[in-house]
């Protein structure tokens, strides 16, 4: 079936590669989600791949088009997220931005990997990635990497300080597919 014929039919599907820009050790989630997701339910998918807390807010920059939720205090208002579909706002594009706290300034990159022509009833669903997710409002690309340098050293000044704030000790190279895939069912339940 050809990409076409499967959009036609509503099963055409994007395994896309989300990866966190700047990052060491990388992080990164590989996920299959139908074509025709709206942006705001992918916003929720990304939220859920890569274990983000949904307390910030978000964008998505695909070619020269902003998509987001209004905000009254942005100059630049965003288009509307939830009426645009991910295959729709691609156009030709085969990879994109989403960007995550305009504070910590996160960069996603995602990569279509694969087109599929699949039964989107079972999505999304992740089916690779390795890294853990920072914990929010750590202070982005540069404050992680503080961040990992106090709580993996016992002998830096700010090791005690960091775990309390952390809430115990933190494995960078943590990644739980069984655990994504969970969360899943919980943060899709509240777009339905």
């Amino acid at each position: 079936m050809t990409r076409v014929e499967a959009e036609q039919k509503g099963e055409l599907c994007f395994r896309l590669n989300i990866a966190l820009v700047g990052i060491r050790p990388p992080v990164f989630r590989s996920v299959v989600v139908p074509a025709a997701i709206k942006l705001s339910k992918l916003h929720m998918v990304i939220q859920a791949a890569m274990g983000w807390t949904n307390s910030h807010l978000h964008e998505f920059e695909i070619g020269d088009d902003r998509y987001g939720v209004p905000d009254p205090y942005l100059d630049e208002q965003p288009k509307a997220e939830s009426r645009v579909q991910l295959s729709k706002a691609l156009k030709l594009a085969d990879a994109f931005t989403y960007i995550y706290d305009f504070g910590d300034d996160w960069e996603h990159r995602i990569v279509i990997e694969a087109y599929e022509s699949l039964d989107a009833s079972g999505l999304p669903f992740c089916i690779g990635g390795a890294g853990a997710c920072p914990p929010e409002d750590v202070g982005g690309v540069w404050g992680f990497a503080r961040f990992l340098d106090e709580i993996s050293n016992p002998e830096h000044p700010e090791h005690a300080a960091t775990l309390e704030w952390y809430g115990g000790a933190f494995d960078p190279a943590a990644f739980d597919l069984a655990t994504v895939n969970r969360r899943f069912v919980g943060y899709l339940q509240t777009m339905s």
